[in-house]
């Protein structure tokens, strides 16, 4: 890897992923947006300079993985995809 600055994310999906998660697991959401399992990383961030988030689910239920990754509450949808 150069000494370039890290590549920009691009938009995976235009609208939230919303993924049923389990209390007490471990999800990597994918920030770069190259990954063809989104919202989760499947390593497509290699040589870009960026690196998946990780994120430890508190409860169960469905919460929502933001699919533009331009939120400002990652890895969570804040509806930033509405003015992109």
């Amino acid at each position: 890897m150069s000494d370039h600055a890290p590549a920009q994310p691009i938009v995976a999906q235009k609208a939230p992923y919303g993924v049923d998660v389990e209390a007490g697991k471990s999800y990597w959401w994918c920030v770069c947006g190259r990954s063809a399992k989104q919202p989760f990383c499947d390593g497509a961030h290699k040589g870009t300079g960026l690196a998946p988030m990780k994120y430890d689910a508190e409860a169960s239920g469905k919460v929502w993985f933001c699919g533009c990754k331009a939120t400002a509450k990652k890895p969570m949808c804040d509806g930033t995809h509405k003015n992109i």
